[in-house]
């Protein structure tokens, strides 16, 4: 969905979670209030739809022009059981009208579609807040899988919250009678009634989401009215019942974004625009050579629907051969690219070095996930940086790039093909599960806004020998960007010998001699120190003396506590990393200026490992390593608590 806004505004992710309320309907009419920001939670059985009834509403709330921002939670198992803690499936979604940055430290409305939704998400629910319960799902035995010795609806221990028993189950199979389903299809239908409450409540546009249903089950037309059917009812239940007395109206963010065509995108998503855009303003066909692995595994489904533009993908065997087969490409022409998560690169590490020492642009693109091993596979965290900075034999220097939010994972790909094509080198793109899966507004760029990424392929020889004989050195270097020069396989003149072991300078040769080994080794590092990127700009308006010091997705939850800190009259610098190898120029210089320096990672502190190593600063750690991004009110405090200390 796309939806037109103008105007540019400077407005806060809000110093606390308060909500404005006003009356805006006559009595005897149900009680409209105004709100400025919202956090629903959905929550229910893996098999519940749970991640579909998230996305409906989030591209109706992108449509209706609010900002916004989600945190899907999958749960990690293909399919636990049933009812189960460990087969809850989650979706968040923050919503508001004024520019905000992270999906949410506590929802405000938590649908909990069983008990084991309800259990598994009840600690982050703050008091008085609302909580919509499917009471058909609490039977004796759905509660004794999750440990419920009672009902939680009639022991009192709800009695903080405000709770709206719904009997969801029993309220769709009654809408679906004249369909003829059988009990069990029908019931399949109890996310989009409750979708149809939300959205009532809420005023949430519903055009959109009955125009997918029936797109969606367009070969099933009598599956598709029926999921129609129960979502009209969800909202004609709103409308009717006592038990909600109230509904809300958020309105659009209109004056949060800069002019333009604006649509909701995930990170995993914008990434694959991203390369899209990049292989076209190359002017270069994009080839990907993946294999599957979550939470990468998207922007190969996404990439595979793009042949339109010049796009190949290769879904491998493994891992191995995915990065083979790109690197292949790089040396035949492409802008090549492989996808993986953080166990993926490590089956790849001796390519990535293949690549390093055959100097091919080459982009990988690492979403990170919990490990070690298999780990985490459906959480986030961003504990692959030291692997990417230095998992590989020998020195096999790789630049870095990371996206700091979900859109703008399509800049942080254009500036990796960037980098990669310029400078002839693979470059590590960073992004990480919270970006993949989670979602914000977007602006669509236009096409002049775009960087020209064109390069020149070798076209004859580049070097004369004493006898006056010209011939073509594949390891002769731009003296710019020390970049080699890139010549497509069967030109004519450019035969040129290649494989792992080490080049002769110039001629590319097969060369032991020590000198020259040594040569090789500092002249590759020295064409990724020198690659130019831009220098570190920091916020900092009241002259703190402790700087914040985040890099990749940390961004969100690090700028919401710097608003929160500055709302309270507390200084704080903040500066934000894309580049890691190399890091800005000016970076030591702004290390220097200031007293302490906090490092929030979702790691036990990588970043903070190489800032100290390389500036000689005591950077402090800030660790989180549990699987879900920071809180905003958690990193406040611990950011006060680093000023005052």
């Amino acid at each position: 969905m796309t939806s037109q806004v103008s105007s540019p505004a400077e407005q806060a992710d809000g110093a606390d979670e308060a909500l404005v309320g006003e009356q805006r309907r006559p009595a005897g009419e149900k009680e409209v209030r105004r709100l400025d920001r919202v956090i629903i939670r959905f929550a229910g059985d893996s098999g519940d739809g749970m991640q579909l009834t998230g996305d409906r509403f989030t591209s109706e709330t992108a449509s209706f022009g609010n900002d916004l921002s989600t945190l899907p939670n999958f749960p990690a198992e293909i399919r636990a059981p049933a009812g189960t803690l460990p087969g809850v499936s989650s979706f968040q979604l923050h919503f508001a009208d004024h520019d905000i940055l992270t999906p949410g430290d506590a929802p405000n409305v938590l649908v909990a579609m069983n008990p084991a939704a309800l259990k598994a998400n009840l600690a982050d629910v703050p008091r008085g807040a609302d909580i919509i319960v499917n009471t058909d799902e609490f039977a004796k035995r759905a509660m004794a899988k999750v440990g419920y010795d009672t009902s939680p609806l009639e022991d009192g221990s709800l009695d903080a919250y405000n709770v709206h028993p719904v009997p969801l189950t029993t309220l769709t199979v009654e809408a679906l009678k004249e369909f003829g389903l059988s009990r069990k299809e029908a019931e399949r239908s109890k996310n989009m009634f409750a979708l149809g409450l939300l959205s009532w409540m809420y005023h949430r546009p519903t055009e959109g989401t009955e125009k997918f249903l029936r797109s969606k089950f367009a070969k099933k037309p009598a599956i598709a009215e029926a999921n129609v059917a129960a979502f009209r009812a969800g909202w004609n239940f709103g409308e009717t019942t006592e038990d909600f007395a109230v509904s809300y109206e958020v309105a659009p963010a209109t004056t949060a974004f800069p002019a333009g065509t604006y649509r909701n995108i995930s990170g995993n998503l914008a990434l694959s625009y991203g390369l899209i855009a990049a292989g076209q303003q190359a002017d270069l066909p994009l080839y990907l050579g993946s294999y599957p692995i979550t939470p990468a595994s998207d922007i190969l489904h996404e990439l595979s629907r793009h042949k339109n533009f010049g796009v190949r993908t290769f879904q491998a065997e493994d891992e191995i051969a995915g990065i083979g087969a790109a690197l292949g490409a790089a040396f035949g022409g492409s802008l090549a690219v492989t996808t993986t998560s953080g166990p993926g690169v490590a089956l790849k590490s001796e390519a990535i070095g293949l690549a390093v020492s055959l100097e091919l642009p080459l982009l990988i693109v690492d979403i990170q996930r919990g490990g070690p091993s298999t780990g985490l596979p459906t959480k986030t965290e961003q504990a692959d940086l030291l692997q990417a900075m230095y998992g590989r034999n020998g020195e096999a220097p790789v630049p870095i790039v990371a996206p700091k939010t979900p859109a703008d994972c399509f800049d942080a790909a254009m500036d990796a093909a960037r980098i990669a094509l310029a400078y002839r080198t693979p470059v590590f793109l960073l992004s990480d599960g919270y970006l993949a899966n989670g979602s914000e507004p977007w602006r669509v760029p236009e096409t002049d806004e775009l960087p020209d990424l064109r390069v020149q392929f070798a076209s004859g020889p580049n070097h004369t020998l004493a006898d006056g004989t010209e011939v073509f050195w594949p390891y002769k270097r731009d003296p710019q960007t020390l970049a080699r020069p890139w010549a497509v396989p069967g030109t004519p003149g450019l035969e040129h010998r290649i494989g792992g072991i080490e080049k002769q300078d110039g001629t590319g040769n097969i060369s032991y001699d020590p000198a020259n080994h040594d040569f090789m080794v500092r002249i590759r590092q020295a064409k990724i120190d020198g690659i130019e990127v831009p220098d570190l700009t920091v916020d900092d308006p009241d002259g703190a003396r402790t700087l914040v010091l985040g890099w990749g997705s940390t961004y969100g939850p690090i700028t919401a506590a710097v608003r929160r800190l500055r709302a309270q009259g507390e200084p704080i610098a903040q500066a934000h990393l894309r580049h890691i190898n190399p890091f800005p120029k000016n970076l030591g210089e702004i290390l220097a200026g200031y007293d302490k320096i906090v490092v929030p990672e979702m790691n036990l502190g990588q970043l903070a490992t190489l800032i100290r190593a390389k500036f000689l600063v005591d950077a402090h750690s800030y660790n989180q390593v549990n699987g879900m991004p920071f809180k905003a009110e958690q990193l406040a405090t611990a950011l006060k608590e680093a000023i005052h200390a």
